[in-house]
């Protein structure tokens, strides 16, 4: 695929993501990623934006079911309940749906094309990311395995942004950000949570400070 082509996808995907056509924006992006394997950086994050939106309305859709049926529960009105019951199944099975498109992207094509550190680690925290997403309305030994997948997602990410890239890198906070976020929503560990965020944190407010002693 020329340069040409290339770009116009990457423009056509920006496009998309101004108004705010998300699963076209994903679509676009998963065009350049089977026609050349390995994303740019400005292409990676098109693709995080892209997939991040698509489940954000639907998340976002699935706490509002969870809220409503809350209610319904409460007056006792079994006939809506069975409504908002299979509406919010609807929503899982699309969740489940983008998540597993997602993954099979990232594990086929981009995971093993990619050359950087930094490339492996977006890659890795996107794939913990989604993880995560659907351990939130996962059950039973289906959740754990989502959440012990997320798990060992997160920790590889993790170490290879620590490994290579500086405390202050915006890929390394947001690997630790996120990876906190995992720990007290999913794994209801709110200490290690804290550790993890305050780790990140520290490590990058000693680098800046280190910085700023360097301009004196």
């Amino acid at each position: 695929m020329g340069d040409g082509g290339r770009a116009n996808l990457v423009f056509l995907a920006r496009v998309y993501e101004q108004t705010q056509r998300f699963e076209d924006m994903a679509e676009t992006v998963k065009k350049i990623a089977k026609l050349v394997s390995e994303l740019n950086a400005e292409e990676r994050n098109l693709l995080s934006v892209a997939y991040k939106e698509v489940m954000g309305s639907r998340r976002s859709a699935w706490r509002t079911v969870v809220r409503l049926e809350q209610k319904e529960q409460e007056r006792g009105n079994e006939e809506r309940l069975t409504v908002l019951r299979s509406y919010r199944a609807k929503i899982e099975q699309e969740m489940t749906n983008v998540c597993g498109d997602m993954l099979q992207l990232v594990d086929k094509t981009l995971l093993p094309a990619a050359t950087n550190d930094e490339a492996k680690a977006f890659y890795l925290k996107m794939k913990g990311d989604h993880y995560r997403y659907i351990s939130e309305f996962l059950s039973g030994p289906a959740k754990k395995e989502a959440a012990e997948s997320a798990l060992i997602c997160y920790k590889d990410a993790n170490d290879l942004v620590i490994t290579h890239l500086p405390p202050a890198h915006p890929l390394r906070l947001g690997v630790a950000l996120n990876f906190s976020v995992f720990y007290y929503d999913i794994l209801k560990a709110p200490d290690r949570a804290c550790l993890v965020a305050k780790r990140a944190f520290d490590d990058a407010m000693a680098e800046l400070n280190a910085l700023n002693e360097d301009h004196f």
